[in-house]
């Protein structure tokens, strides 16, 4: 965990540890959608998404994302999280297993805090990537 962790232990290239979920089922994405309240059709009936041009159901977008989220705060407290987004590179399935990773590409002090950079994914158990981003958190 980040929390505790001493800048400079901290070494550019370091993996933080990852994060899998799923296999991604339909329960998942029916939660999801009441919890969110993204009840697009295309996260939960398949001829709705194929109408749309889909070969079926796709898992929401943010799901995926919120999988990376937990993976930061897995390594470090929330509080520590400065900077955190991603872009969407390809679609999820039902049946698809979510694999996330991160590594620390930059350290830097700035505005009296020690930061640390991170380059983030997710990607599927075939190994497409599903979301690329990036992370800055703040160590002691």
């Amino acid at each position: 965990m980040a929390q505790g962790l001493k800048f400079a232990d901290l070494e550019i290239g370091t993996d933080i540890p990852g994060l899998s979920k799923g296999p991604i089922t339909r329960t998942q994405l029916a939660l999801f959608a009441g919890a969110s309240g993204d009840h697009n059709p295309i996260h939960l009936d398949d001829a709705e998404a194929q109408a749309g041009g889909l070969p079926g159901v796709i898992v929401h977008g943010m799901l995926m994302m919120a999988t990376l989220g937990q993976m930061l705060t897995n390594w470090c407290p929330q509080q520590r999280l400065r900077k955190f987004s991603n872009r969407f590179a390809a679609m999820a399935v039902p049946g698809d297993t979510i694999m996330c990773s991160g590594r620390i590409t930059a350290k830097r002090e700035e505005g009296g805090e020690r930061l640390v950079d991170l380059e983030i994914k997710a990607e599927n158990q075939s190994g497409a990537v599903l979301l690329v981003g990036a992370a800055t958190v703040a160590v002691d």
